[in-house]
């Protein structure tokens, strides 16, 4: 089911309707039609958890997958890994988790995997259809083991933003395990280049473009964002004033 703009705001408006006291509620009103807070209530109040990104055709894959973001880490660190072929490449998964675990490239190859066909949204207002190939994040958070406490995931990535500042991002517990969550190694069934993120990069489908971390070195559970960078929760979020939740 697609739902347009006009149908989620017909839908909030019923909701809210149907519950004066929380309708009336000035401080519940301003919070919840903040534009962050809102699209976040309209898209996980009005679908179901588990409610899929379109997907498409192999036809329809795009001639050409632009990079959204960093195009190379450029590091010495990052251009060691990459010259050997990402051999000595770990992805480290720790945080609120039974086991810390590091996952080799080739490990992570070897795990049951997903294919999507799914189109990449840029919050600068291009769009590229891309067919990804990855690991459901579900399968490594269930290996790892998430404490009872855990509420969000947390990317550490290899691209230096300035300052020895590297790219980081979150999302919480429900876009983590949703089915389309994935830590993908490939792009249009080629391993994924420099430019999209090699070797692993995040995509979530149901959100925007900064938020699908590419150059994936560290995977963290946390109760909280706060002690995340300025504890927006993301790179963009803390320094440009990004919304932490992109949904679309």
């Amino acid at each position: 089911m697609i739902l347009t703009r006009r149908h989620l705001l017909l839908g909030a408006t019923a909701t809210l309707s149907g519950c004066d006291r929380l309708a009336r509620n000035e401080s519940f009103r301003e919070t919840l039609f903040s534009a962050e807070n809102f699209h976040k209530w309209a898209q996980r109040g009005l679908m179901a958890p588990d409610a899929l990104a379109r997907e498409f055709r192999p036809d329809q894959i795009s001639p050409v997958f632009r990079a959204n973001g960093t195009a190379n880490p450029n590091t010495p660190a990052y251009k060691a890994l990459w010259r050997n072929g990402f051999a000595d490449w770990r992805l480290q998964v720790g945080g609120l988790v039974a086991r810390d675990l590091s996952l080799s490239l080739s490990q992570l190859r070897a795990l049951p995997h997903r294919e999507q066909i799914t189109r990449h949204d840029c919050v600068e207002g291009w769009s590229a259809i891309g067919k990804w190939r990855g690991v459901r994040l579900k399968t490594i958070l269930d290996g790892a083991g998430l404490r009872s406490s855990a509420r969000y995931i947390v990317f550490r990535c290899a691209d230096d933003m300035g300052g020895g500042r590297p790219y980081y991002e979150s999302i919480d517990l429900a876009d983590a395990f949703h089915p389309q969550t994935i830590l993908a190694f490939a792009l249009n069934d080629r391993p994924l280049s420099v430019a999209n993120g090699a070797p692993l990069r995040l995509r979530v489908e149901r959100q925007l473009g900064y938020k699908q971390a590419k150059y994936l070195m560290g995977i963290e559970a946390v109760d909280s964002l706060a002690a995340i960078g300025k504890g927006k929760g993301g790179f963009w979020e803390d320094h440009a004033d990004y919304d932490w939740y992109a949904g679309i």
